[in-house]
């Protein structure tokens, strides 16, 4: 899945073993592996209901605006202490001894580990004399990080992330090299943790630096114009033992000099009367400006400050300020700016400021507002690259710095664009595309000519021809029309039968729009069906469609999953004893609160990482930036919505729910694990059907990001195979490679 923005954490995973021993195995001919594994998925036999582990349920209750609201579990949000140490000990056993009785399980192992094993690249960068990019041979755990003095050279390792950690748990978060291409800044980040320690690399001798950067969450970095140094934002170091679990509050914009330790770093600007404000710093591509975002929390609104580079006197100018409208920086031409921006556009427009004359009666437009969504903006080659999203799919155009339409980019099909990054001054720039059949293939653009030719395409062991993607548009319950993307293998029957995942999100501003995924492929080679719903809350229709799924709204966005759910059954795609549904981090708690409303609809439930204790999210780590898309529990009006939605809360007692496999993380530093914890224990203890409710409990790793590929192929068997346990269905076909 191509998630359009910057959050999300999608499925906790974890060490691929039992795959290491496949290549000491006699190599099979293609028909005897086809009959071994067939035969193998049809050895489903019924699995006892597990015991689950005894979790105290103790007293606490806790006084919201008069309403008493029990919380007998509160213990396992402290994650170090004992007793938790011992309940996840005793729930992953439950899970991996459930899992390993699964027949399929090791078939799949296998499938998703020959399939992986494809070469993928990332898109080049070009700095000074040098070309950046990554690279993976198929089964490494991280990407390597190249560079070379042009394409057609041999490149050389810059960074092998690789030799870091022997699981693959230490990863390549960001890298930056400076604007001449001879240094690299670069971030990793520990066990999938939001934290980030930034290092300098020499690119021409590979020599790595003292600089060392610690405490940064939530930032990249930006070079100065003359290589010196570069500006980043990090919080104070935490108290000892909170690192994981407290608050994180008052970020700070410095610069670092090259060759100076980090308690010299120069304090760019902080605000000590605004604890949840954070700054993203940036250098306009001529050196004469830093561009600062100011954002609190995930509020789609920010205000835009700037420092004059060329007066040396520090003082920070507030261009925009009032947190009225959203604001990207896309690029300056002198003192005039471009910006993105949804005021008065809730689909988007691009205007220009002159900084010499900054009221806004002096703003103008360069690109109006169109009836599709603006997403993104390159100022690249001197003219601008706009991606728009089309009921959730990409379409590209190329206009002049005046606004002109020049042309119309030909994409391959329909799908998905990124990238299209570059300098000003630049003659060509790189683009990926992608969808549900088609692996992200980077192509080269010669913006003068309009010329896109293939860069790289990477080989998967398939045939995209088999399969088909179609999309429909569902009538959610108050008669708005929720688009959804429906992918399987072509000809499908619709009998009811076809076991059938629904992926949604819905919240945050955040488009799904279609991408490539091995372990979705595999779903649909065992004869399964593919589902991404569009909910509100979403990016995909502009700034309405994400109010009209927020705060006081939320309820649209399960109400939209339910009526999809509906919808696939009434198609007769699916049946409810057939029908998955998937979603991690904001999905997890849109999977929860469905499973919660509606147990009877679903046939298994698999929430990743989700936020599930809707009372008290903020409180942890960077919760309390969500309020302004959940609200809190401290405002009584926003406390009488989540409590009527709130997974945790919703459990009733002797209900039949979905078979259910909860994933989480123990260094998720973003949506902690207590959530997944406590919504696991009091789920076992409210759960009075024979289908599983389990908890798979990863270690080392966190939400999502910089997961090991060991992990990831693991962790998708094991969902898969859990489904192909739960689910009714009996066909399961598990396709060898050819």
């Amino acid at each position: 899945m191509t998630l359009k923005s910057a959050t999300l954490g999608l499925i906790c995973l974890l060490t691929l073993v039992t795959s290491m021993a496949l290549a000491h195995k006699p190599a099979d001919t293609a028909a005897s592996k086809i009959k071994r594994i067939t035969n193998h998925l049809k050895r489903k036999s019924s699995l006892p209901t597990p015991q689950y582990p005894a979790a105290n349920r103790d007293t606490t209750t806790d006084d919201y605006h008069g309403t008493t609201v029990a919380d007998p579990y509160r213990w396992l949000e402290d994650t170090d202490a004992e007793n938790t140490k011992q309940w996840v000990t005793a729930e992953n056993k439950v899970t991996f001894d459930y899992l390993e009785q699964i027949p399929t399980r090791q078939p799949l192992v296998e499938r998703l580990t020959k399939l992986w094993n494809y070469e993928r690249f990332g898109r080049p960068l070009h700095r000074g004399d040098n070309y950046f990019f990554s690279h993976n041979n198929g089964l490494q755990n991280q990407s390597i990080l190249y560079v070379t003095t042009s394409l057609e050279a041999k490149p050389q390792v810059l960074i092998d992330p690789n030799q870091w950690s022997a699981e693959g748990t230490e990863a390549l978060a960001r890298w930056v090299p400076s604007p001449d291409g001879k240094q690299l800044a670069y971030a990793v980040a520990s066990a999938g943790s939001d934290w980030r320690e930034w290092f300098v690399l020499d690119v021409t001798t590979g020599k790595k630096h003292a600089d060392h950067i610690q405490w940064s969450k939530f930032s990249g970095v930006s070079w100065a114009k003359d290589n010196s140094g570069f500006y980043y934002s990090a919080y104070d170091k935490p108290a000892e033992g909170e690192e994981f679990t407290g608050t994180n509050y008052y970020q700070k914009l410095f610069f670092h000099k090259l060759g100076e330790s980090q308690d010299l770093d120069r304090l760019i600007y902080q605000r000590s009367d605004e604890k949840e404000w954070g700054f993203g710093g940036y250098v306009t591509e001529d050196g004469n400006y830093l561009i600062i975002s100011v954002w609190k929390g995930t509020l789609r609104k920010n205000q835009v400050f700037y420092l004059d580079l060329n007066n040396g006197n520090n003082n920070i100018v507030e261009l925009i300020s009032g947190f009225d409208a959203d604001y990207s920086f896309v690029g300056n031409d002198g003192s005039t700016f471009w910006f993105i921006t949804d005021l008065d556009a809730p689909r988007k427009r691009l205007i220009k400021i002159d900084v010499a004359s900054p009221d806004r009666q002096h703003w103008s437009n360069v690109i109006n507002q169109t009836k599709h969504t603006l997403e993104s903006v390159s100022n690249v080659g001197q003219r601008f690259i706009v991606q728009y999203l089309e009921h959730a799919q990409n379409r590209v155009y190329v206009y002049s710095e005046t606004g002109d339409k020049q042309r119309e980019i030909e994409l391959p099909d329909v799908g998905s664009t990124g990238g299209f990054s570059g300098q000003r001054s630049d003659a060509d720039t790189f683009y990926t595309f992608t969808n549900f059949v088609t692996p992200s293939t980077i192509y080269h653009y010669d913006i003068a000519a309009g010329k896109s030719t293939v860069y790289r395409q990477p080989k998967v062991d398939f045939n995209p021809s088999d399969y088909e993607t179609k999309q429909h548009f569902v009538t959610s319950n108050d008669g708005t029309q929720v688009p959804v993307f429906v992918t399987s293998k072509r000809n499908l029957q619709r009998d009811g039968s076809n076991p059938t995942i629904l992926y949604g999100y819905g919240g945050f501003d955040i488009s799904l729009t279609p991408g490539f995924s091995v372990s979705n492929l595999v779903w649909m080679e065992m004869g399964g069906v593919y589902v991404v719903a569009n909910l509100r809350g979403g990016g995909e229709y502009g700034s309405d469609w994400h109010e009209a799924g927020m705060l006081d709204n939320k309820q649209n966005v399960f109400d939209d999953f339910i009526s999809c759910s509906q919808w696939l059954i009434d198609q007769k795609i699916t049946n409810t004893s057939n029908l998955a549904i998937r979603g991690g981090s904001n999905g997890g708690l849109l999977v929860g609160a469905c499973m919660t409303q509606r147990p009877e609809l679903f046939g298994a439930a698999l929430p990743a990482v989700g936020v599930m204790d809707m009372l008290r999210y903020h409180k942890f780590t960077i919760g309390w930036a969500w309020v302004s898309e959940y609200g809190s529990s401290a405002d009584k009006q926003q406390f009488q919505n989540l409590i009527k939605y709130s997974p945790l809360h919703n459990l009733a007692e002797k209900t039949h729910y979905p078979a259910t496999m909860v994933t989480t993380a123990d260094h998720d530093d973003r949506v902690v694990p207590g959530h997944s914890f406590k919504f696991a224990a009091q789920l076992q203890h409210a759960h009075r059907g024979q289908e599983p409710v389990l908890i798979r409990i990863e270690s080392s790793a966190g939400h999502g990001a910089g997961t090991p590929t060991s992990k990831r192929i693991q962790a998708a068997a094991d969902m898969w195979a859990f489904l192909t346990q739960v689910l009714k269905h009996k066909n399961w076909k598990l396709e060898s490679s050819k």
